[in-house]
């Protein structure tokens, strides 16, 4: 029960769990008796292992559903919108609704028939990231409990105004955006511009598309040197994959550390990177807890331990704590967040809220 689960299944060392991230379960290999009948099965719907994020948010489904011992089974989209909703539908009707979703969605429309299957269905399903405006978990009680983002406004802004100051307050910068229609490459990108809009001695060169992936970046990176060479000053990039990859096509040119990266996630990779004093900063939204807590409200009103009609408004649409991690706070984060884990208490479901998602 959740309301019983020990603190110390949080401390799980995420290297642990990344051993086995290959293994993501494809829903037609599952076998019927894997799901017990009076037991909800756990399912994670998420983009792609390969991304260093979606890996680490695996981990902290994995840590809740070890802590609960309930079953867990990970989809796994690979960008691929209608597989994704295809296998939810597919989970669904494998499990008979006796279950709990956590979605990242794929992008911001495959958040309608992902939570209107699971209700008609009688699954309970948290979103995270992405859904339409005109889409309310109170629409589709009780069973769309909840829908959690990170203020990518903020998070955007905050990132480009601390690589212009590593950059001394001018010059030319190239940016790199997720998915266009993706609600955190939106958002983040707004706060992009209006860090600029503040900021008139620094140039925007050139915006890119990179599509949240780090090959993409390393490519498109490459082209910007090209084109503008000297004239880079710094990278800004939507989330640490792109940055990483950015900053691999820095290295190429010999430019790591003296052109300075921005991105989000917090990732071991971006986290590395801002301790070698390349990257500037990044932001967490920390995707352990992502993945563990997203599994734990859904299961939290599958059990009546909530009724998710009669939580406030900042409950059922929210903004989560995002963390910022640069070079005055990276070494106590690495400590705690990449050598091993700090202890979540998997019980208190709405510790990270910060308010109610602006309409």
């Amino acid at each position: 029960m959740i309301d019983k689960v020990s603190s110390r299944f949080g401390v799980l060392n995420r290297r642990s769990f990344l051993a086995t991230v290959a293994a993501g379960a494809t829903v037609a290999a599952l076998p019927s008796r894997l799901f017990a009948a009076d037991k909800p099965t756990l399912v994670t719907s998420i983009r792609s292992l390969s991304n260093p994020y979606h890996a680490v948010w695996k981990t902290g489904a994995e840590a809740f559903a070890s802590a609960i011992g309930l079953d867990h089974v990970t989809l796994v989209s690979e960008g691929n919108s209608e597989k994704g909703i295809a296998d939810i539908k597919a989970m669904l009707a494998k499990t008979g609704g006796n279950m709990v979703l956590n979605s990242d969605p794929n992008d911001t429309p495959d958040a309608r028939p992902i939570v209107e299957s699971c209700a008609k269905a009688g699954a309970y399903v948290v979103t995270q990231w992405n859904k339409p405006d005109d889409l309310h978990p109170r629409d589709l009680n009780p069973y769309y409990v909840s829908h959690i983002e990170f203020d990518g406004i903020a998070s955007g802004k905050q990132i480009a105004e601390i690589l212009f100051k590593a950059m001394g307050g001018s010059g030319g910068i190239v940016a790199l955006g997720g998915q266009i229609s993706n609600t955190a490459a939106i958002e983040r990108k707004k706060g992009l511009d209006a860090a600029l809009a503040a900021n008139p001695n620094i140039k925007l060169l050139d915006f890119q598309v990179a599509n949240w992936k780090s090959s993409e970046a390393y490519d498109l990176t490459g082209n910007l040197l090209t084109r503008f060479g000297d004239d880079v000053k710094g990278v800004w990039a939507a989330n640490d994959d792109m940055g990483t990859g950015a900053l691999e096509s820095l290295r190429s040119e010999n430019l790591a550390g003296k052109v300075p990266v921005v991105g989000v996630d917090g990732i071991k990779a971006a986290v590395d990177a801002v301790r070698k004093g390349e990257f500037a900063c990044t932001v967490t939204s920390d995707p352990f807890w992502q993945g563990g807590m997203g599994l734990a409200i859904g299961l939290a009103a599958l059990q009546k331990k909530i009724d998710p009609a009669k939580e406030p408004p900042e409950h059922r649409e929210f903004y989560g704590k995002a963390v910022l991690i640069s070079k005055d706070n990276v070494e106590d984060y690495y400590k705690t967040n990449i050598d091993s884990h700090p202890t979540l208490d998997w019980s208190d479901l709405w510790g990270r809220v910060v308010g109610p998602i602006r309409s």
